[in-house]
């Protein structure tokens, strides 16, 4: 990450000591929970990188709302509640939806007083049966398989204090939007937006998703490791959630193995990785804060935008 100069570089070391505690709240959590969202996910990451980002995110909301406070009585305008927006970014399988997660619970659990609400960009897909009639099925994650108009209509309407903003529902279950499904997001405090997209500029929109966010993450690691969580990823989900039925990969769960991950090396050669390197990791330097892992999901370093 040489080319990273607006960055501030800090090791785990050096960023855990940020912020100490000597008796962390950690075993008042779910654990279960939060472990639920990556076997992998190490208590001391919890410890050493997530409390010390809280408890930064808790000081940049303070100064957000202090300023929209000073903003009204400034122009004279009555004082209302603008969310503050957490954008999280990154490939497929680097953990993007963990960071996000754990993100939610952690809030919580330190800003009692706060509402926080969580989404993800995946519903703002095009369905399957849009995506075919746009000729769109194998570019599916790509910018063009999103409906931007209307993510952005919802960010909008969220940041503008909107009551009960409807944002459509994706399920991995049938690789598809759900039909008449939506997460309600009544105004919160802190909105968590995850998606491969959140930093990304298409070229035809004139406002975009990062327009609304207030403080972004993008979720790095090297590439080789990405594709080899992926696969290991799909391995597990071929013995547990594609033995379903109704699983839109449940032919291959009951199929040949080989031939299945065989289809899984595909996908990521022509869809996953083109997207990565075209849409997803040059938009690296546009965030707030870039969390790096190394093998087993681990953070060693965390840059920090200078400014």
């Amino acid at each position: 990450m040489e080319d990273l100069m607006n960055y501030y570089v800090f090791s785990k070391d050096e960023w855990k000591k940020f912020y100490i505690e000597n008796d962390l709240p950690i075993d008042q959590l779910d654990l279960k929970k939060i472990k639920a969202f990556n076997d992998k996910i190490s208590l001391q990451d919890v410890s050493d990188i997530y409390i010390p980002l809280i408890h930064l995110i808790n000081l940049q909301n303070k100064n957000f709302d202090q300023w929209q406070d000073t903003k009204s009585r400034f122009l004279k305008k009555p004082e209302r509640k603008v969310p503050f927006i957490i954008g999280i970014s990154g490939s497929v399988a680097v953990g993007k939806s963990t960071t996000a997660r754990l993100l939610e619970e952690l809030l919580d659990y330190y800003l009692p007083d706060k509402k926080i609400q969580l989404i993800t960009t995946d519903g703002f897909l095009f369905s399957n049966k849009e995506l075919r009639q746009r000729n769109l099925s194998d570019r599916k994650g790509f910018p063009e398989s999103y409906d931007m108009a209307k993510l952005i209509t919802f960010l909008n309407n969220v940041k503008s204090g909107m009551p009960n903003a409807m944002a459509p529902v994706y399920s991995h279950q049938v690789y598809d939007i759900i039909p008449n499904r939506f997460d309600i997001i009544d105004r919160p405090d802190i909105l968590i937006v995850e998606g491969i997209n959140t930093l990304q500029l298409p070229s035809n929109e004139q406002i975009y998703i990062s327009d609304f966010t207030d403080f972004s993450i993008y979720v790095d690691a090297d590439t080789d490791l990405i594709e080899s969580w992926y696969l290991e990823r799909f391995g597990k989900l071929m013995e547990t959630a594609f033995q379903d039925p109704s699983n839109y990969y449940y032919r291959y769960a009951v199929g040949d193995r080989a031939e299945a991950f065989d289809m899984a090396k595909l996908v990521w050669k022509k869809i996953d990785l083109p997207n990565l390197e075209e849409n997803i990791l040059p938009t690296k330097s546009r965030a707030d804060m870039i969390m790096h892992k190394v093998k087993h999901h681990r953070v060693d370093k965390l840059y920090l935008r200078k400014y």
